[in-house]
């Protein structure tokens, strides 16, 4: 399978920092620029400002769009010409299959039978060709590697590339020019793609913000990670309604900028997070997947503390009306 660059190439933070402002000129009039909420109810409710970075109005319905253009946009005319490979479990599919889509690209997305149906409807809808299979007995990197477009499509990885991380680190540069300085960064943690390019941006451009992520109790390998200096693996990530976060482990791009630039990743149960859906929909009238709203989550069930000024990444909004439905009514997945 051909990667866009060396498996093992680290970059230092001023590197991704430029990485990070050339993917904010490239995405300028291409990515939204999605809104910055506020709630009193909510800042009552936990006892601080609280602004929401809203990319559940981003295109696809999530952050992954970002990342995805600044990769793809980059490819050679020999490399559009010839197709990309992906495998996630949802947005980072479709961010792909929207893109190859707006750039006449044959995209080819490895996919989690489990995945949500909206977010599998979405993904071929945008013309993908989707290879489905069961998470329980194989992995997506193997399963790609036996396709035959492994050998000449162009791998754009979910979250271990630099380039997917730059675009997907534009959330952070974005919110701290919309509203300023804060206290901390709260942002969804799966592969980390996007915990570490906010980690770069919140570093360089608001150095008084501490960056902390959000990770689902039965998925906390990241912040297993970070307290043990070494990658650790995700044990059974498939029994977590925040499907966005069943990723086996943070890549090693990722995790080099972490153990750098990110303060704390801390971790919220299932009931918190179901939680924190429901709140975000029945008082701030706003649809949130279950991984979109780990951030929420940790400061409703207190995994942070809410004094000052703290920004929440609302990363995607993709979530299956019948698991919305029993959210809702209290009947958790």
């Amino acid at each position: 399978m051909r990667a866009i660059d060396h498996p093992l190439e680290l970059k230092d933070g001023h590197e991704v920092m430029a990485d990070l402002r050339a993917a904010a000129r490239r995405l300028s009039g291409v990515a939204q620029v999605t809104p910055v909420f506020t709630s009193s109810t909510l800042d009552e409710r936990v006892g601080g400002e609280v602004l929401l970075k809203c990319e559940n109005f981003q295109y696809v319905g999530a952050f992954k769009f970002r990342g995805a253009y600044n990769a793809i946009s980059q490819l050679s005319e020999q490399q559009r010409a010839a197709g990309v490979l992906t495998y996630s479990s949802g947005n980072h599919a479709q961010a792909v299959a929207r893109v190859g889509q707006m750039m006449g690209i044959d995209v080819v997305v490895v996919m989690p039978d489990n995945a949500p149906k909206l977010k599998l409807a979405a993904t071929r809808g945008y013309g993908a060709r989707v290879i489905t299979y069961d998470p329980h007995t194989a992995t997506r990197e193997s399963v790609a590697a036996q396709l035959p477009e492994a050998s000449t499509y162009a791998l754009i990885p979910p979250f271990d590339h630099y380039d997917v991380i730059a675009g997907q680190g534009t959330v952070a540069l974005e919110i701290f020019d919309q509203a300023g300085d804060m206290d901390r960064l709260l942002v969804p943690t799966g592969g980390a793609g996007l915990l570490g390019g906010c980690s770069v941006a919140a570093h360089f451009q608001s150095p008084g913000c501490q960056v902390i992520g959000v990770e689902p109790e039965l998925a906390d390998d990241a912040a297993r990670s970070l307290k043990s200096g070494r990658i650790e693996v995700a044990k059974d990530t498939q029994r977590t309604i925040a499907d966005g976060t069943r990723t086996p482990s943070v890549g090693q791009r990722n995790f080099a900028l972490l153990q750098k630039y990110t303060h704390d990743i801390v971790t919220v149960p299932e009931q918190a997070i179901a939680d924190a859906v429901r709140f975000a929909f029945e008082r701030l009238k706003l649809v949130v997947e279950p991984s979109g709203a780990l951030g929420l989550a940790a400061l409703l069930h207190g995994a942070v503390p809410a004094h000052g000024r703290t920004g929440v990444i609302i990363s995607g909004g993709n979530i299956d009306s019948d698991v919305m439905a029993r959210i809702l009514t209290g009947d958790l997945p």
